[in-house]
């Protein structure tokens, strides 16, 4: 099914405002704490980095005509999340934000020029189109925020 432009352009920056409100304020220590289920909030941001990273190539390359490259099986979702983690979790709360703005920027720029192919939301894997994998880790972290008072 192909996504109205417009409406997905409008979802992935709501999204972003709800992330981006969950972390407001927290300093480079709260962001760099791992206590939030093992890993530290930013690594959540630049875990969500790399799905923008993903959603934004597949973007291209959908729109190019190619097929998706990211249908992945249950044991392939099993194995990568923790990679992505281990590959990325040496960045600081500094560089996981940039990423978190220079890839959202990249996705945003995906979608803008994705042709009507590109918006078909049936022909994505893992990386899905549209997803609402940010809003998920937004709410751990307003949670994770409740529970050590921050």
């Amino acid at each position: 099914m192909q996504q109205d432009r417009d409406a997905l352009l409008a979802h992935y920056r709501s999204m972003r405002a709800g992330l981006l409100a969950a972390v407001d304020g927290l300093n480079d220590a709260q962001l760099s704490e791992a206590s939030l289920d093992g890993w530290a909030v930013k690594d959540h941001l630049i875990h969500i980095a790399l799905w923008d990273e993903i959603r934004a190539a597949e973007l291209q390359r959908i729109s190019a005509g190619f097929e998706s490259l990211w249908k992945m099986s249950h044991e392939h979702e099993s194995a990568f999340g923790p990679l992505g983690y281990e590959l990325r979790r040496t960045a600081t709360a500094a560089q996981a934000l940039w990423e978190l703005s220079q890839t959202h920027e990249a996705l945003l720029a995906a979608i803008s020029s994705a042709t009507l192919r590109g918006l078909d939301a049936s022909l994505y894997g893992e990386a899905g189109l549209p997803s609402s994998h940010e809003t998920m880790h937004a709410f751990w972290i307003q949670r994770w925020r409740a529970e050590r008072g921050f």
